[in-house]
């Protein structure tokens, strides 16, 4: 996998492609996080729970909790969830750029921060197909919670190793599953999007 850092006044931002990996195998990941959380960075991360599960055809406002501990050895039981597109900042939405993308919330680090949530930052994921698979960016954008650039690179060795592992994982696991017809057990959910800025909304996601 290929990649490339910049660092700007909004925060992190990571450049990536693979090859052998569709848009729809990760427009499909996003909606089953549990059965490849551990595979998506086996050194740092622990089983993925939902506190509030997505829904076949829409995760919008699921809510997964994400318990990792990053390589400056800070263990994070962190409240994450995939955003309304409406509801994000403007300014975040402008760095949408790729055909599919997921924006989520880092509500914070327990329960409570389920209750009148107030987002700490948000991450970005985009991508679309290219020649030789799917190219993409992922970006790190603090809001209630500013991040230094220190954080920024912590955060962004902790990102590369997630995106990458999608190669190594994702396709034998989307191909797996795909016996599984059962939709309560085999989510999927299309993760166009379309417009820009404050335009920006999913296209089969009502």
């Amino acid at each position: 996998m290929k990649t490339d850092l910049i660092q700007d006044h909004m925060g992190t931002h990571i450049s990536w492609e693979h090859d052998g990996v569709t848009p729809k195998m990760i427009d499909w990941f996003w909606s089953n996080m549990e059965k490849g959380f551990i595979l998506w960075h086996p050194e740092q991360h622990e089983p993925l729970e939902w506190a509030v599960a997505p829904k076949h055809g829409n995760p919008v406002g699921s809510i997964h909790i994400a318990p990792q501990t990053w390589n400056d050895g800070t263990r994070q039981n962190l409240y994450i969830r995939i955003e309304e597109l409406k509801d994000v900042p403007e300014a975040v939405k402008e760095y949408i750029v790729y055909e599919h993308c997921v924006i989520v919330a880092g509500l914070g680090l327990g329960e409570e921060s389920m209750v009148n949530p107030d987002p700490m930052g948000y991450r970005i994921h985009q991508w679309q197909k290219s020649d030789i698979g799917v190219i993409g960016k992922s970006s790190a954008i603090g809001t209630r919670k500013k991040e230094t650039k220190e954080e920024g690179i912590t955060w962004s060795a902790h990102c590369i190793e997630e995106i990458g592992n999608w190669g190594v994982f994702l396709p034998t696991l989307y191909e797996l599953y795909k016996v599984v017809t059962n939709t309560k057990y085999n989510l999927y959910a299309n993760l166009s999007v379309e417009g820009k800025g404050k335009d920006l909304k999913y296209k089969y996601i009502k």
